[in-house]
């Protein structure tokens, strides 16, 4: 273990991904008490000052949405001098907003679907439909998505495929008055890579009876499949170059999940890169790992590891 005694577990806080982190929190909590170290679990929520995280020799974030994965937290550990698990804040701020992770993948060369941003989702955006001069570059097309610029567990993402729908989606957004994309819809498989330590672990597939990928998917439904992709050999080094281009691309560093479309030709879009990715026991990092022979236990120490 190095001089790494004793790690806090930053978890919960007050995102609309508070949930997810919790469980995402006990488990890696868990993990880190059988692995040997001394560990408390603090909600992000409780916390009245980071200084108070200066007791411990390492800080695994498990905290999802703005307040872990932004980047601030991040910065505001690193003038603390408070080591920490995953990327800094300068890829943190950079993945958590798609627009500009978008303008980096492509100033790369990395595929990622054709999109067009907006400053918010109004009413006026919703009422002039899908005619006006800016959807131009995504036509021909029978679907769009919806996507706001930061968040995640799939709050607000909507698949559009006329005026009727954009109107509906305007109805049931939770929070228009931020920046949003349209994104050009690929039809093909959902896919997801984990990258620890500059390693690319085996693709997990994600097949869903729902439209796409939705918060229902992720979090409710029992019929969403996360399974070994089937990849040829070939597929499989692209899929893997792609994940580790998308990874130094964006500054990443420790761990971090890539999430891609297969289109049906075969080729590779880079949607988008999750810094503190999903630690439930259904999560796809742990779930990837295990395709390895690493326990849940096993990938936590690698993810603490990476991190030093």
């Amino acid at each position: 273990m190095g001089s790494i005694n004793t790690i806090a577990v930053l978890y919960g806080g007050s995102s609309s991904e508070r949930e997810v982190s919790i469980q995402s929190g006990m488990g890696v909590h868990n993990a880190i008490c059988d692995l040997g170290y001394e560990s408390d679990l603090i909600d992000f929520k409780d916390l009245n000052n980071l200084n108070e995280l200066k007791i411990y020799d390492f800080i695994f974030i498990a905290l999802h949405g703005f307040e872990g994965e932004s980047g601030k937290l991040q910065k505001d550990l690193n003038d603390l001098n408070i080591l920490y698990s995953g990327s800094g804040p300068e890829a943190c701020s950079k993945t958590w907003n798609k627009k500009i992770t978008k303008k980096i993948l492509k100033e790369n060369d990395i595929n990622t679907p054709i999109s067009i941003g907006i400053s918010e989702f109004s009413y006026q955006v919703a009422n002039n439909g899908l005619n006006m001069s800016p959807y131009d570059c995504f036509r021909p097309f029978n679907y769009l998505f919806l996507k706001p610029d930061e968040d995640g567990s799939s709050i607000d993402i909507f698949k559009i495929s006329d005026d009727e729908s954009l109107k509906n989606a305007y109805k049931k957004c939770t929070n228009n008055k931020r920046g949003f994309l349209f994104e050009e819809y690929i039809e093909g498989r959902e896919l997801t890579v984990t990258v620890i330590d500059k390693e690319c672990f085996p693709p997990i597939e994600i097949i869903t009876k729902n439209e796409f990928y939705d918060y229902d998917a992720k979090y409710i439904s029992d019929d969403t499949l996360h399974i070994e992709a089937k990849l040829s050999k070939s597929e499989l080094i692209d899929i893997k170059s792609i994940s580790l281009e998308a990874f130094e691309a964006l500054n990443c560093k420790a761990w971090a999940r890539i999430d891609l479309i297969q289109d049906k030709k075969g080729n590779f879009y880079v949607i988008e890169i999750n810094t503190v990715p999903g630690m439930t026991s259904h999560s796809n990092v742990p779930k990837s790992g295990s395709l390895l022979g690493l326990t849940y236990n096993e990938v936590v120490q690698k993810i603490i590891d990476a991190s030093l």
